[in-house]
């Protein structure tokens, strides 16, 4: 079976290169029309070559396939809609957003500058909502429009010298679980993947030998299959490289009570009610703020007004 995206008009963010190249190269071969929006940036956000869309139109094209090139900064509020104004003007349409761009300034927190945040944080995490504000209104219109936000490990579970990219790639967890929210009623479909792959990312931290295991067009068929109009997921996160997926959730425990704030015993017994979360059994996920906040709800509800 393959993934009919036919008619099908997405824009890959950060498109030119690795994981987003093999986007781009997914989609069109599957038949959709990709507009792949890249400014050629270095791997630090620095100018690189703003050719670099262009030679990743060049081979959809000679695959028989269709793709315009946008020289844009995703990151930025004008550069977002200069990359859904061109899907339109070119296309007519839009039906799937696939926020892939990024980029690293890896530092400790005690050597990590303002700019470090600023300038991971604009790409990653605004860029994304910049594209999802300018893509909306065109998704609706689609009435199957589709988004796939770009998380990672990092987001997940954090890692060492990187708090500015793993804060950005933690923010997509909860853009996308909102926007699958605001989405469902327009038929709009968000998701987020957390993939492992051979980019220029991770050519530096990685031996060969694993590299050659981590081909990023085996996390491109999942992406092919969210931007389809046939997929009904929405609100989920999916870590995926070296031919493995896995779903990831967000679960609680149960809760435990806590003591009055007047209770002069009160601390040890909230260090034992933190002792006693240790464990996560038996673990539950929610599908929203408001269904884990509930049990809250009702315990504050009961609390006699002081």
């Amino acid at each position: 079976m393959t993934f009919d995206l036919q008619g099908r008009v997405a824009l890959v963010t950060g498109g030119a290169r690795g994981l987003g190249r093999a986007h781009v190269l997914a989609l069109a071969s599957r038949g959709a029309a990709v507009v792949v929006a890249d400014d050629g940036a270095a791997l630090d956000g620095a100018t690189g070559d703003p050719g670099a869309a262009a030679a990743t139109v060049e081979e959809v094209a000679a695959a028989g396939g269709q793709a315009v090139a946008c020289v844009a900064d995703v990151g930025t509020e004008a550069g977002a809609r200069m990359a859904v104004e061109t899907a339109l003007a070119e296309f007519g349409r839009l039906d799937a957003l696939v926020a892939n761009a990024g980029v690293l300034r890896d530092r400790s927190v005690a050597k990590m500058t303002a700019d470090d945040v600023d300038t991971v944080l604009r790409v990653h995490l605004a860029g994304s909502m910049y594209c999802v504000l300018q893509a909306w209104p065109a998704l609706k219109e689609s009435g199957s429009g589709r988004i796939v936000l770009t998380s990672s490990a990092s987001g997940l579970y954090g890692n060492f010298g990187q708090a500015n990219y793993a804060a950005a790639k933690s923010g997509m967890l909860g853009l996308g679980s909102t926007l699958a929210l605001e989405g469902e009623r327009y038929g709009i479909r968000a998701n987020v993947i957390a993939p492992v792959a051979r980019t220029r990312m991770t050519e530096p931290l990685m031996p060969p030998e694993l590299l050659a295991g981590l081909d990023p067009a085996r996390v491109s068929g999942l992406v092919a299959y969210l931007t389809s109009a046939e997929c009904g997921e929405s609100g989920s996160v999916f870590e995926i490289g070296g031919g493995l997926v896995a779903r990831v959730r967000i679960v609680e425990s149960d809760a435990v009570a806590l003591p009055d704030p007047a209770d002069p015993a009160g601390d040890a017994a909230i260090v034992d009610a933190v002792a006693a979360l240790a464990e996560l059994p038996p673990g539950r996920a929610y599908p929203s703020s408001s269904a884990a906040l509930a049990r809250i709800m009702e315990a504050a509800g009961s609390v006699p007004a002081s």
